[in-house]
């Protein structure tokens, strides 16, 4: 990716500061991985401090990997002792929960690092910015940065690069010739493809079994032009629901479920859909769900995610029509 030489100069003497590392709750392993490269680079260019913050814990295979890399993260802190903050693959404040709040009202120098579709309330947290839309990870953006400053990352930083880039690529399933590029200069550092995979390797246990065969069992399919749509309601694992309802042949799964108030909902498509029909999930449907539910919604082009207020019912079948209206559109 292209960074413009001010926006590294800016961001290299910021990671000389006190710096503080944040990344979204339940955080997934390209947003542990790419805070402990970004807090490894800081420390590289002489930061007197760097510390991550995980503001709502971290998802079960990513504690997996934090145990494995032995990363440091701090549970509690105060974000008065920081001189920068940095917020790294979180697409709304309300991701942070209530750091998010405390990061704005700061006014300390803020930089975002994210492969997400911005949103203003975030963007303007930011003293400056680092988005790129097209890369399948940050750990992905984390690493060109690594080259835009000249740093070379050590070899138990390119392992945790390798990690965060492959699993949100699927495991290099996605990606274009840049995130292949950042792939093969890693492994020139550190040879470790076989522990990378092996480390990502996860056995869904029997709760997570049970929530994919409800969902199927309780699926309602909608065809709309030409495109077959699928929702339905678990009370957990909604993305893990949503992926197994694309295995099973779904172009568009859309899965909800949660207490009302605290309402959350996964969606995904085929590449092919959005490759016809043009529509973000993210910027198209999640973000506005969130909006009109009371929550946040974000992610991208097949993969996005709403926490909302409301039902379930009513939400999903906004969705469909928000989807319906879109493809009719076409």
């Amino acid at each position: 990716m292209g960074l413009m030489a001010i926006e590294l100069e800016v961001l290299r003497e910021l990671l000389m500061k006190r710096v503080m590392i944040f990344c979204h709750h339940s955080a997934d392993p390209d947003a542990v991985c790419s805070a402990y490269a970004v807090k490894s680079l800081a420390e590289a260019l002489g930061s007197v401090e760097a510390s991550i913050i995980l503001t709502g814990g971290a998802s079960g295979i990513s504690k997996q990997v934090i145990k494995a890399l032995g990363i440091q993260t701090v549970d509690k802190a105060s974000i008065d002792e920081a001189e920068a903050l940095i917020v790294l693959d979180t697409s709304s404040p309300l991701q942070l929960e209530e750091w998010g709040e405390k990061i704005a009202s700061s006014g300390k120098p803020t930089v975002i690092i994210d492969h997400h579709t911005p949103r203003p309330e975030t963007m303007r947290l930011a003293s400056i910015s680092i988005i790129d839309e097209s890369s399948t990870s940050t750990c992905e953006i984390v690493y060109w940065i690594y080259r835009g400053l000249g740093i070379t990352p050590s070899t138990k930083v390119a392992r945790a690069l390798l990690i965060g880039i492959a699993y949100d690529s699927r495991h290099f399933l996605i990606g274009n010739s840049r995130t292949f590029r950042a792939v093969s200069e890693l492994l020139e550092i550190e040879d470790a493809l076989p522990d990378v995979t092996a480390l990502l390797a996860y056995e869904m246990n029997r709760s997570e079994r049970i929530a994919r065969l409800k969902a199927a069992m309780r699926m309602e399919l909608h065809k709309v032009g030409g495109w077959i749509i699928v929702t339905s309601q678990v009370g957990s694992f909604h993305a893990s629901a949503s992926r197994a309802l694309i295995e099973l042949g779904a172009d568009i799964a859309m899965v909800a479920g949660g207490k009302r108030g605290d309402m959350k909902m996964s969606l995904r498509s085929t590449k092919r859909f959005n490759r016809e029909t043009m529509i973000h999930l993210g910027r198209d449907v999640a973000i506005p769900l969130g909006e009109e539910f009371g929550g946040v919604g974000g992610g991208h082009p097949t993969s996005a995610g709403v926490k909302s207020k409301g039902e379930a019912e009513e939400i999903l079948k906004r969705a469909l029509e928000l989807i319906s209206t879109r493809i009719v559109g076409i």
